[in-house]
């Protein structure tokens, strides 16, 4: 499966390297180095790191894929979304995923790992307390009690498709990052296993429904962003990526290979430039769909008749910043 992307006209524009920096030049630990830069009468110790162009997670890359004026929206004009109960319950059901690992092997079991649904739900509402307006008019709490046992069967149906006492993976929600030809690409992981040969896996829970085969590519591009991340950190190209859709018990697996995630990589870097002419030129169109259903900033769309605010110029210096904590969930259960 090869992968491509929807953005027009990609050979015409500017290269990424004159788009606008809007992260400090600092290069995490896992970043691509520079040859030592001679001081004085010696080399430096210590190489330089190069300098970062811009930053691009899974999401915000699929952003723009999916609706150019969407990726402004979310990552330039930050503009804050409506949390939905879909979204939320998400959230609660990746915590207590993250969480059921903590747990000794033998007591990893179904009803553990349901008892813990109403706990990280109330960790959440401390963390978020603007979600209490999810329930605001469910007075006796019948909504909130039902929605909470949907989240206790999102989680049974995830303990249909694998025992997690036969499993001890290597990494949860972990951070994965590198930078390439100046590009950081960076994004969170929802379980790693590692064989006792080094081969990995790579596993994400969806609380929504497994996509329909014309829509796989799209399901995959997250995972083959973090396959690139890993082999080009760990030079080791994932045996598997795996998809585990929990509304209806299903998987979908990918086994990618070294050349396919070269042009991968070739793709995200035509995405860059594509955002770096946008940025550029304040012009961020949208690009409509039936996706737009979900989408909190249709007043503003213009294909919705709406009129987005003016360009915030001021807001291109936060563009590379980590938001996952401020949006958990961005992506609607289809």
């Amino acid at each position: 499966m090869t992968e491509t992307t929807d953005v027009t006209d990609l050979g015409s524009m500017r290269p990424a390297e004159d788009a606008p920096r809007p992260e400090s030049p600092v290069a995490p630990a896992s970043a691509t180095w520079s040859a030592p830069v001679p001081v004085g009468d010696g080399p430096l110790a210590t190489p330089l790191p190069v300098a970062i162009v811009g930053s691009l997670s899974p999401s915000r890359a699929s952003d723009f894929k999916t609706c150019p004026l969407l990726y402004r929206f979310r990552t330039i004009d930050r503009l804050p979304e409506t949390p939905t109960r879909a979204a939320t319950r998400g959230t609660v059901v990746h915590s207590v995923l993250e969480q059921l690992y903590d747990l000794p092997a033998a007591d990893r079991t179904v009803e553990a790992a349901q008892a813990t649904v109403q706990p990280a739900w109330q960790q959440l509402l401390e963390a978020n307390p603007e979600l209490s307006q999810l329930f605001d008019a469910d007075a006796e709490g019948v909504e909130l009690a039902g929605w909470l046992e949907s989240a206790r069967d999102l989680v049974a149906n995830y303990f249909a498709l694998e025992d997690p006492r036969r499993l001890e993976p290597s990494a949860r929600e972990q951070l994965v990052e590198v930078v390439l030809d100046g590009l950081r690409l960076r994004g969170y992981v929802d379980r790693i296993d590692e064989s006792a040969d080094g081969e990995l896996r790579v596993i994400d829970y969806k609380t929504g429904s497994i996509p329909r085969e014309a829509f796989e590519a799209k399901a995959l591009f997250q995972m083959k962003f973090y396959a690139l991340v890993l082999w080009r950190t760990r030079g080791v190209v994932p045996r598997q990526l795996r998809l585990m859709y929990l509304a209806d018990s299903d998987t979908l697996s990918y086994q990618p290979d070294a050349e396919e995630l070269v042009r991968f990589e070739k793709t995200i870097q035509a995405i860059w430039q594509a955002i770096a002419r946008a940025t550029l030129i304040g012009d961020f169109r949208p690009s409509p769909s039936r996706l737009c259903d979900w989408c909190s900033h249709q007043a503003l769309c213009p294909a919705k008749g709406g009129t987005p605010p003016p360009f915030p110029t001021e807001a291109l210096a936060k563009v590379g910043d980590d938001r996952r904590l401020a949006e958990p969930v961005v992506e609607p259960e289809v």
